[in-house]
């Protein structure tokens, strides 16, 4: 029995597997409980220019979403030269415009990575201060008991 997916889903699917990095379609469709074939055939399709879905062509390049974007360096990544502008004059951009799509998605992963950089820095910082603090504490147990000891000694 072969199960329906909606227009959304597979659109969304789309986006996740252009933009798995170092991963392979496989392993995002098994992510995704879908068939490595279907994806492979959503893929073949382009299913982004089917009617009734959102189109690319005639839209203007601020139109765009960035799934559409994303989609679009994905499709272009290693064209060049004519072939590159005659991608660009069917859809209706140019190449300057796959330039800063491209710019863009970097900085915000820049972004995002700074973020994180900084949020475990902080963590990292709070972690040694805690040792440090725990160091310090141990210290004055030992100082305390060698102090006892020795009074104690003096004492007697």
């Amino acid at each position: 029995m072969k199960s329906k997916y909606s227009e959304a889903f597979i659109e969304q699917a789309l986006v996740k597997v252009y933009s798995r990095g170092d991963r392979t379609v496989r392993s995002v469709a098994e992510e995704m409980n879908v068939s490595f074939h279907t994806v492979k055939n959503w893929m073949k399709r382009k299913v982004l220019d089917k009617p009734g879905v959102t189109s690319t062509k005639g839209k203007r390049p601020q139109d765009w979403t960035a799934a559409e974007q994303l989609v679009a360096l994905h499709e272009t990544y290693g064209l060049s030269g004519e072939i590159l502008c005659a991608w660009c004059r069917e859809k209706g951009i140019f190449v300057h415009h796959l330039t800063s799509w491209r710019a863009a998605f970097c900085a915000d992963e820049n972004e995002k990575l700074k973020r994180e950089l900084v949020r475990k820095e902080k963590a990292l910082a709070e972690a040694e201060a805690e040792a440090e603090a725990e160091a310090e504490a141990a210290a004055l147990l030992i100082l305390q008991k060698k102090f006892r000891a020795f009074w104690e000694d003096e004492v007697k």
